[in-house]
């Protein structure tokens, strides 16, 4: 009776392993949707600055680190002629804090809420839906203890990280 079970216990397990191994699950994420193939160029126009409180570095530091991306990512050309199939430009429109946790009825810690607003042109498709304007918002804590200036030097590289990241997903992603 011992051997029976043992023969059937290897049966199954040859059966599961047998099935298993014909069986696939294939998944994956895809950070860009397909790029129509009548697009071959873009435009990154320098990026303004107009919020209230204004860091001279996050703009033009904005523009060159989409502009690696878009390059590095897509098999797009990049051209600075007014011909350009995407023409991409925006402007930060809000760099400001705000108390965002209080401690011993001070604050403890601060919130740097970053807007960027997105200018896309597809000049190649008429089609006004392929076209837009958004507002993409970040925002980062930070110890009331730092400065402002204290907190953009650690939080710079997280910042344009996030919000070139979160303008690439707009325009290239099915998001």
């Amino acid at each position: 009776m011992k051997r029976h079970s043992t023969i059937k216990l290897f049966a199954l397990l040859s059966f599961l392993f047998l099935i298993f191994s014909f069986a696939t699950c294939k998944y994956s994420f895809k950070d860009t949707s397909p790029i129509p193939p009548e697009i071959k160029t873009f435009r990154v126009n320098l990026f303004e600055n107009r919020a209230r409180y204004v860091n001279p570095t996050v703009a033009p530091a904005l523009t060159e680190k989409l502009r690696q991306k878009i390059i590095s990512q897509t098999r797009l050309r990049e051209t600075k002629n007014d011909d350009a199939n995407y023409d991409i430009s925006g402007y930060v429109s809000d760099w400001s804090v705000v108390t965002s946790g209080v401690a011993n009825q001070s604050a403890g810690t601060n919130r740097l809420n970053v807007t960027f607003h997105l200018i896309f042109k597809n000049t190649v498709d008429p089609d006004p839906a392929k076209s837009f304007e958004t507002d993409l918002t970040s925002n980062y804590d930070f110890p009331a203890n730092l400065t402002l200036q204290q907190a953009e030097t650690n939080k710079m590289d997280n910042i344009l990280k996030t919000v070139t990241d979160a303008i690439f997903n707009k325009i290239f992603s099915n998001w």
